[in-house]
């Protein structure tokens, strides 16, 4: 086998690309990740095959140019999707892999709402089909053991259904929505595939970002290069970012995430299966089971669903910045890997001694960790890859670095 030696990459690795293009990699990455993952996503292991193909060597700037031109249209395959962030178990089975427990009895499982489904994702094991013809035809459906829960894009149709509560949330699609990620499906949906995750990542490639080309790899029966993203300031979480690219069309395949404290991988997501034909046209078509309760138009959990993916867009959109910046409701410390993300709790100043009254204080002591420093006291509250700090003077610091950075903002906020 002819092996790639890594080849790292700084500066412009863009191979002469237009300067706005190169100003683009320095997005602040970390911080949305961090949202999208500690909110919602769900991510990992999608079984790479054994065997490393044999492929000729590829630089990183050429591989990363290959993603680039991708123009893949038409797709259909599986997703394992696992998150493993070190949370504790959540309410309502997150983790098992069921959509239906409780749908019957009306409970958290009887909506249809995107938002209410997708929460689901943020830890344990899951599975994806998803299906893709060109711009305006897109479905994923999330397996579980006793129901289906599966979104529907078809021109102007957007429709949701719970196979568990028999129901169904429909509205039409704003004019402009395009690309394979239609405004309506949130910002979970749109991110948990592998292209959409490199896309992300790659966006962090500057200055900060060693990126190399490590072995080949088989992923769902497809030869791949791996692209590797290591962060070179010290203060983040994140170990590497790891992209199998198809060696033949150059479509991202898998991501993983491993944080820098080891262990197996925070987030990792990728085809198990995937085929690259055109979907039959029926996959796309829709039309609500006879007794299925209804939702149209802009009702309740259209709207919850909108908003949800707004906010999270909000973080996905944050810009290059220098220093701080205010981005979707958040004031944005730092840059890069290290960015760190800020804001008020409920009620302002004085929000964290209310969440600190009675059972929920003891919740809060229970899952958090008390710190202080030149800011004053607070507690810590940790993941394998995302910290955040709640002070008592209810301010939040959340992001993709450790402990200390998280103290040193809050430190220097009261300067």
């Amino acid at each position: 086998m002819v092996g790639n030696e890594p080849t790292e990459v700084a500066g412009e690795w863009d191979g002469g690309r237009s300067a706005k293009r190169r100003k683009a990699v320095r997005y602040a990455v970390p911080v949305a990740v961090a949202g999208v993952t500690a909110a919602t996503i769900g991510l990992v292991p999608a079984f790479a095959g054994s065997g490393s193909p044999d492929l000729p060597k590829i630089s990183a700037q050429d591989l990363i140019a290959k993603i680039a031109k991708s123009d893949v249209q038409q797709l259909s395959g599986t997703v394992q999707v696992t998150t493993d962030l070190g949370l504790p178990a959540l309410p309502g089975g997150v983790g098992a892999g069921g959509f239906g427990g409780g749908a019957k009895g009306g409970g958290a499982g009887a909506s249809a709402s995107p938002q209410s489904k997708l929460t689901e994702l943020a830890s344990g094991t899951h599975t994806l089909r998803v299906a893709a013809d060109g711009p305006e035809k897109q479905r994923v459906s999330l397996v579980g053991q006793s129901a289906d829960y599966t979104l529907i894009h078809n021109g102007k149709d957007v429709w949701a259904y719970d196979s568990g509560s028999n129901t169904v949330v429909h509205h039409t699609a704003p004019k402009g929505a395009h690309h394979g990620t239609p405004r309506d499906l949130p910002k979970d949906v749109q991110n948990a595939t592998p292209q959409e995750l490199a896309k992300q990542a790659l966006k962090a490639a500057g200055d900060t970002t060693s990126v190399t080309v490590g072995d080949t790899a088989k992923v769902a029966g497809r030869d791949a290069y791996q692209l590797v993203l290591t962060p070179k300031q010290a203060g983040s979480t994140v170990g590497s970012i790891r992209v199998a690219v198809d060696a033949a069309n150059g479509v991202p395949l898998k991501f993983t995430l491993t944080p820098k404290s080891g262990g197996p991988a925070a987030i990792d997501v990728g085809y198990t299966r995937v085929d690259f034909a055109r979907p039959a046209a029926d996959t796309f078509a829709f039309t609500p089971p006879k007794g299925a309760k209804v939702e149209n138009g802009e009702g309740a959990a259209g709207k919850a669903a909108r908003q949800h993916g707004k906010d999270l867009g909000d973080l996905n959109g944050l810009k290059d910045h220098k220093g701080s910046q205010d981005v979707g409701g958040f004031h944005v410390l730092g840059e890069g890997w290290t960015s760190i993300a800020t804001l008020k709790a409920p009620g302002g100043p004085g929000g964290k001694d209310q969440l600190a009254k009675g059972e929920a204080g003891k919740l809060m002591d229970s899952l958090g960790s008390k710190v202080t420093g030149s800011f004053g006291s607070g507690h810590l509250f940790s993941t394998r890859l995302v910290n955040a700090l709640l002070t008592d003077d209810g301010t939040v610091y959340v992001g993709a670095v450790d402990k200390q950075a998280l103290i040193a903002a809050a430190d220097a906020a009261k300067k």
